[in-house]
C-alpha cells in the first residue's frame, strides 16, 4: 500500500522537524488509519509567494518533483496581512496553476507562534515557560508572538525557534489551539481536507 503523500510549502518553522511533528500529530488525530507521508517541505517566505508568478511556480515545481503527490499544503505567516483576504487570493492563484491537485493555503495569524499563545495553558512548565502561564486575551492579536514567549520565559534565555519550536509543537494542546485561534482551526480543517478529501 502506498502512503498518501502531502507536499508542503512552509514558512515560520525553526526547522523541518517542527513541520513534521505538527503534521504527524494532526494526521494521527484526523485519520489514524490512513498512512500519511509528509515529504521534506519547501521553505518560502510570504514575499516570495505573493509576487506575480510566485506561488504558481513554487506549487507547480513541488508537484512535479514530488512522486505520487496527493495534495499540497502552503503554510505561511500572515504578519500584518489579512489572512481572510490574502489566503483565498493565493489559493485561487495556486489552483489556476495546478487545478489537477488538491491544494490548501493557510496563513498563521500573525505568526506560527500565535498557535502556542492560543494554547498557552498547556505549555505551563515546559521549554522555560512558567508553571502559571496564562492564556492572553486575544492570542492572535500580538504582533510579536516570539517576543511574548521571551517575556514570559523564566530561565533567563530568550525564545529561540530553532531550539524551542519543535518541543512546544510536540506539547501544545491541539483542541485548545483550535478553540482560541481561528487560523489554527482553518489549518486543521485544511489538513483534514487534504487527507480525507472532505470539507
Amino acid at each position: 500500500m502506498k502512503p498518501l503523500r502531502i507536499a508542503s510549502v512552509v514558512e515560520g518553522f525553526g526547522d523541518s522537524r517542527t513541520r513534521a511533528e505538527l503534521l504527524r500529530r494532526l494526521a494521527a488525530e484526523i485519520a489514524p488509519d490512513v498512512w500519511t507521508d509528509f515529504p521534506q517541505g519547501r521553505r518560502k517566505g510570504c514575499g516570495q509567494l505573493i509576487v506575480p508568478g510566485g506561488i504558481e511556480s513554487v506549487v507547480d515545481e513541488i508537484v512535479r518533483k514530488t512522486r505520487d503527490v496527493a495534495g499540497v499544503l502552503v503554510l505561511i505567516d500572515a504578519d500584518d496581512a489579512c489572512p481572510a483576504a490574502l489566503g483565498p487570493e493565493l489559493l485561487d492563484r495556486a489552483r489556476r496553476a495546478r487545478p489537477d491537485v488538491p491544494l490548501a493555503v493557510v496563513l498563521a495569524n500573525r505568526e506560527f507562534e500565535a498557535w502556542f499563545l492560543a494554547s498557552a495553558v498547556s505549555l505551563r512548565g515546559h521549554q522555560g515557560l512558567p508553571a502559571d502561564l496564562q492564556l492572553p486575551p486575544d492570542p492572535e492579536r500580538p504582533r510579536d508572538c516570539k517576543g511574548w514567549l521571551t517575556k514570559h520565559r523564566v530561565d533567563g534565555t530568550p525564545y529561540n525557534p530553532v531550539r524551542h519550536q519543535t518541543g512546544l509543537t510536540a506539547r501544545f494542546d491541539l483542541a485548545m489551539a483550535r478553540k482560541n485561534s481561528p487560523s489554527f482551526d482553518k489549518f486543521w480543517r485544511d489538513v483534514e481536507y487534504l487527507i480525507t478529501g472532505k470539507r
